[in-house]
């Protein structure tokens, strides 16, 4: 079964994060929301308190196949300079293992060099931070195993774009129907 990680820092959009989960989760892909902090209750953009089922020290970033960033501000900040963050992005990234960004997020991706010659897209005004990437602004960019959105608005396209990553059309349109999205 696949296994996804959303990992959440303080000061993340929640909508971002909430509804990529959610609709992951009704596709029936075993996702996790990871805290980054030392609490599992995380402190969205919006003073949102939402609960993380586990916490970056607890786990093994081995045992997922794929890794999304919510953005939102300091959130982005806050995963930017995590070290554990960091390193399983980069790991990921040689591993070929799916990234998924949103926002501010690619940036995230961009200053770790994730980026280099890939097409990607991001939160107006962050384009120059995505060093090295082919830059869109398309509401969803995917490039191999790099999956960017533009922010809140794009939250449930960016979360199909995902589900179409590790299922087919099919799934991505009866989820699509079922949550009255297309």
């Amino acid at each position: 079964m696949i296994r996804i990680a959303l990992l959440a820092a303080d000061g993340c959009e929640e909508i971002e994060a909430l509804t990529v989960v959610d609709l992951l989760r009704r596709a029936g892909m075993d996702t996790d929301i990871i805290s980054i902090s030392e609490s599992k209750a995380v402190t969205g953009s919006h003073r949102i308190v939402f609960g993380a089922e586990k916490r970056f020290d607890d786990v093994d970033m081995n045992d997922y196949d794929a890794l999304i960033l919510p953005g939102g501000m300091p959130g982005t900040n806050n995963l930017a300079t995590h070290t554990g963050v960091c390193t399983a992005l980069k790991d990921f990234a040689a591993a070929g293992k799916l990234l998924a960004a949103i926002c501010a997020a690619p940036s995230v991706l961009g200053g770790l060099g994730i980026l280099e010659g890939r097409k990607a897209t991001c939160y107006p005004g962050f384009e120059p931070k995505l060093a090295g990437a082919e830059v869109y602004a398309d509401n969803v960019v995917a490039d191999g195993n790099i999956i960017t959105s533009r922010g809140m608005g794009t939250a449930i396209e960016f979360g199909l774009a995902i589900i179409e990553y590790f299922a087919d059309s099919e799934v991505v349109n009866e989820l699509a129907a079922a949550i009255m999205y297309r």
